[in-house]
This record gives structure tokens, sequence and C-alpha cells, in this order.
């Protein structure tokens, strides 16, 4: 069987969660398998402007992405939206459509919700007949992820597959995988041999402050509010951010760039500070690792927030000192340090990959 996952360099969820797939596939299965980014396949203009403007907009501009993102989801609109969105990805797509139809796929995984609409288009008006297997990233349901020509969606827990069938999709098309994560994020490792492992202090509380692949947030602001704990600081993409921070490494805290260990890394913490992105929300729940959001991108990140607060999973975001007092409660009680871990552990997919996978042959007959 020929699959393609596809997905688009838009941040770095969606890409993680494709090359989750995409090993999984490689490791289980003996289909014949391709992995793409859908932004390779785009004039190059788009494939330039695409990941900076949206960086831009939410890092620069948040409430005008929230407002944004709010207009493209009003139910009303969805006619409209959806043929401004088949216009624009004509005429930056082109390519793209090329190669689905040339290369005549019998199912296409996709990750991104621009692939998802661009394959369910030629699949709907009978120019690829593959099977589309749309993985929604992210706790809540944009109108964005709902194409007609969709096989079937996979989603991160049931108040998402509530959400989706809501929005007119069938519910024997839905099912609740979690948001597949690398597999080595499911076994289970000590956390001070981990530390050990990685020459830290293996007895100090251990907080992991991870920006996101964009490198934004008080980062700074927040090392110097957390005193006494061991913190492993991760910059992301920021390059600038790390180059300023590097000088203030100390035995208690460990300055990262971009890194390829962040599995490591959350084995060896005790708690995560981060921004609320789906990928990194769905790697803690694997690891049943607690975390404390910051900085969430108005719309998909505080859409993710509001489903964990459903799950008693997560907190309204406060101020900087609401998120270190939220650290202390659970350094200084264990009792509802394994209460919080209990909960993430009732979300967590860690088979995600595997019931995706399964999908691809239950479709495709």
């Amino acid at each position: 069987m020929k699959v393609l996952v596809i997905h688009a360099t838009a941040g770095a969820g969606h890409k993680k969660a494709a090359e989750a797939v995409y090993h999984g596939l490689l490791r289980h299965t003996t289909h014949q398998v391709r992995m793409v980014d859908s932004l390779d396949y785009t004039n190059p203009l788009f494939k330039v402007s695409y990941p900076k403007v949206y960086v831009f907009l939410v890092t620069k501009f948040p409430g005008l992405w929230k407002l944004f993102f709010g207009l493209l989801d009003i139910p009303f609109l969805q006619p409209l939206v959806r043929l401004l969105r088949r216009c624009y990805n004509t005429l930056n797509t082109q390519a793209l459509e090329k190669f689905l139809k040339n290369e005549k796929f019998d199912c296409i995984i996709t990750t991104h919700f621009m692939s998802a609409e661009v394959s369910s288009y030629l699949k709907r008006t009978r120019q690829i007949h593959a099977k589309i297997i749309c993985v929604v990233t992210d706790f809540d349901v944009h109108h964005i992820w709902i194409n007609q020509g969709t096989d079937c969606f996979t989603v991160a827990c049931d108040y998402t597959k509530e959400k989706i069938i809501s929005l007119r999709i069938d519910s024997d098309r839905v099912f609740t995988t979690g948001i597949p994560t690398d597999e080595k994020f499911s076994a289970v490792v000590d956390r001070i041999s981990m530390r050990q492992n990685l020459k830290l202090n293996p007895k100090l509380f251990t907080v992991l402050l991870a920006t996101g692949s964009f490198g934004t947030g008080p980062i700074e602001e927040l090392m110097n509010l957390m005193q006494g704990y061991q913190l492993l600081v991760v910059c992301g993409n920021n390059r600038l951010l790390y180059e300023h921070l590097k000088p203030q490494a100390t035995e208690r805290i460990h300055i990262f760039g971009l890194v390829n260990n962040m599995y490591d890394l959350m084995s060896a913490s005790d708690v995560m500070v981060t921004k609320p992105g789906g990928l990194s929300i769905a790697e803690a729940l694997v690891k049943k690792l607690p975390m404390v959001f910051f900085s969430a991108i108005p719309g998909q990140e505080t859409g993710n927030i509001n489903v964990l607060k459903k799950y008693q999973a997560a907190w309204d975001q406060g101020s900087l000192m609401d998120i270190v007092e939220k650290i202390d409660d659970l350094s200084s009680s264990p009792q509802n340090y394994e209460a919080l871990r209990l909960k993430l552990e009732a979300l967590s997919k860690p088979n995600a990959v595997k019931d995706i996978i399964s999908l691809v042959a239950k479709t495709t007959t």
C-alpha cells in the first residue's frame, strides 16, 4: 500500500505529529511510506512567507490573530470561508495538487489543515482516490479542519470528538486516538537516573521551561522568579534568546537552544512550564508530566487550555507570580502532585500512533 504522511512547517507540532506517524508506519507495517512538507510544493514566495506571517501575527499582533481566527470559525460564514480558502490554495498549491494526482497514493494522512483542504478537494472532485485521514493536532477543533472529502478524523480526547461531531461530522468517522507522539515517550524512565545521565542535580525539584519552537514568552522573568528550583530552559529556534541567556547558566540553571532530546529533558523534570501547543501537551500527557502554561496563542492554544480545564488538568493563565505559586504548590504537596498526575494519565493516549496506523487498514478496505 502506498501511504503519504503530509504536514506543514508552521510551528513544530504538525511536523512532529507527522514524524511520529511516519516512523510508526515504517516500524510496524510493510507499506510504502513517504513523508513530505506541503510547503515544499507551493510557490517560493508562499513557502517563505506562510510561516513568517503566522509567527509575526501571533507574536506582534495577537489581538489581530485572535480576531482573524474567530472570524474563520463563525458557522454561518463557512460557505464564504471555504470558497476563499479554495481560491487561496488554488493560487499557491498547484505543485502540491500535481504531486498528489501524479503519485496516486492509496492513503493520505495529513497533520495540517492546508494539506487536508487540498487533498479533500481533489478527492471530492475525483482527481485522486486516496483515503484521507485528518489528524487534528489540537484539543479543540476549528472549522478550518473540516473538509468534505475527508474519510475520517483522529482527535485528542472525547471532548474533541464531541466537538467535531457537533460540526456535522458523522460519529463513525471520528476516532479518539490521541495526538500522535513519538513512541519513545511511552517508555517508563527513572527520573533520578535520567538526571544523572544528563549531569543534573538528582535531588533538586526540576522545572522544564520550554518556549515552544518560536522561542517566545517571558522566559528570563520566569527564570528570575523561580529561585531554588533546578531549571532546564529550552529556547527553541530563538537564537538571540539563547545567546542572551547562556551567560546566566549556573549549576542550577541549564540553558539549551533548539534540542532533539526533549524526551530526555521531560523525563528528568518534575514540572513543565510551557506554551500550550497541542503536541507539547500530548507528549507531557504520555509522560504524566504536570504542566503550567504561559503566553498562550489566542485561539488554538487558549482552546487547548479550556479543554484541559474541563478535565481539571489545567488552570486559567495568570500572572507570572501565579505560575510560580502553582509550581510551589506542586513541589511542596506530594498529594496534590500525584492527584494531578492521575488526571493527566486519564487523558494520556500513549498508543496514538498504533491506533492511527490501524485506521489505515480499516479505511482502505
